[in-house]
């Protein structure tokens, strides 16, 4: 028995952030205090023109870490700071990206430490686009971003809502969350590149009658962190989510479904066009035998509900004449691995992912095992989202095999 190692999970570790001029800038600030709260180092690098909208002592407040400005004075030891601050780096994100450094960086200027940064980089750059409207879709802004585009340059944005201008269009920079999200994704390994997944998550409800239900306590953390992680991976993404008031994962197309009937037709329609399916969801054994039209009153008398048995979702996209790479999840309430492994033999998956309901079930961790044909792996409680790419990793690995 093996025990996986979490801290491949951990990406990015280092970022360097560019703010350029622009009252998107304070957005800035969220988006550095996202990093640091998520154990990201931030070096963040201000041009000139940004320090008239937000003080560097913002950023060194929320960073920890001096902020740069000058190219002639870029803090290291040994005058090389304008190439010294991005090694080591795992991106360099420039956020808010103004009209004119987006044409600076285009053309491939050095004349500021930001954008020398960029030029004099060994890393990932991706910019976040914040300007009127107009500028936006001015034909010069757009030539310079396909030209930053086919250089390798990720663009995340712009945005369309309302803006600093009192103006409504496309310019607006992407709200924190959002560039955290995608800076995240960026970063990491893309084992999944090109596989198309297929994930479920969360509870299904079964009817009583219009107002009545069965269901369970399942939040869907989980499988919606797997979908995201998948998606971090390169992979296109369909999540089919039971009832869960969770947002959609970055990158994540969504279907939600209410019941066990309708999350199987939903993944039937759609699995023969998927390499890998995921079932996280926990869904219901069994269903109401007949689902009342009106509300049942309440009354003295003992109620009896005939139950039947829904389908076996998982066990029947793993029967398929050409089925994707199966990956099932088990929650059990007591001897985890037999039953675990148990399950996975019946079922006929490659790979079960077997925890204790009692400790998964809701909370923002969980502890599982691994089980395949090579035995059981553990891997140590920590964070669903740090557990999903650990768990995505161990896909991607078994496929290239």
């Amino acid at each position: 028995m093996t025990t996986a190692d979490p801290r491949s999970a951990i990406r990015p570790s280092r970022i360097v952030l560019g703010i350029t001029g622009g009252i998107a800038a304070y957005k800035a600030a969220e988006l550095t205090r996202l990093f640091v709260k998520a154990g990201v180092t931030v070096d963040a690098v201000m041009t000139e023109a940004a320090t008239h909208f937000v003080t560097p002592t913002t950023f060194q407040a929320l960073s920890g870490r001096p902020v740069v400005t000058d190219l002639w004075h870029a803090g290291t030891s040994n005058a090389m700071g304008h190439i010294d601050l991005s090694r080591g780096a795992d991106a360099i994100v420039v956020a808010p990206a103004s009209a004119d450094f987006l044409a600076r960086i285009a053309h491939g200027h050095a004349d500021d430490l930001l954008s020398t940064l960029c030029l004099a980089r060994e890393c990932l750059l991706l910019v976040a686009p914040a300007m009127n409207r107009q500028m936006w879709s001015n034909a010069a802004t757009q030539r310079n971003v396909a030209r930053l585009r086919a250089d390798g340059v990720a663009i995340l944005g712009p945005d369309v809502g309302e803006m600093a201008c009192m103006e409504h269009g496309e310019g607006r920079m992407l709200e924190a969350a959002d560039l955290f999200a995608a800076v995240v994704a960026a970063c990491q390994p893309k084992v999944l590149a090109g596989k198309r997944v297929l994930v479920t998550a969360g509870p299904t409800f079964e009817a009583i009658d219009p107002v009545r239900g069965i269901t369970n306590s399942s939040s869907g953390k989980m499988g919606f962190a797997l979908a995201q992680a998948a998606a971090d991976a390169g992979a296109d993404v369909l999540l089919v989510a039971g009832r869960t008031p969770l947002a959609t994962p970055w990158g994540v197309t969504r279907l939600d479904v209410t019941s066990a009937a309708q999350m199987a037709e939903a993944v039937l329609a759609r699995v023969a066009e998927c390499d890998v399916f995921i079932a996280v969801a926990a869904v219901a054994d069994y269903t109401p035998a007949t689902v009342h039209e009106q509300k049942v009153k309440k009354s003295n008398d003992a109620l009896s509900i005939t139950l039947k048995p829904t389908v076996d979702i998982l066990a029947t996209v793993a029967t398929l004449p050409r089925p994707p790479y199966c990956v099932g999840f088990a929650a059990e309430s007591q001897d985890v691995e037999r039953l675990g492994e148990e399950k996975r033999r019946r079922k006929k998956v490659p790979l079960l992912i077997a925890n204790r309901a009692q400790d998964a079930l809701g909370s923002d961790e969980n502890a599982v095992t691994l089980l395949d044909d090579t035995g059981a792996q553990r891997l140590p409680r920590m964070g669903k989202v740090a557990l999903a790419r650990v768990i995505v990793g161990e896909i991607g690995r078994r496929l290239a095999q």
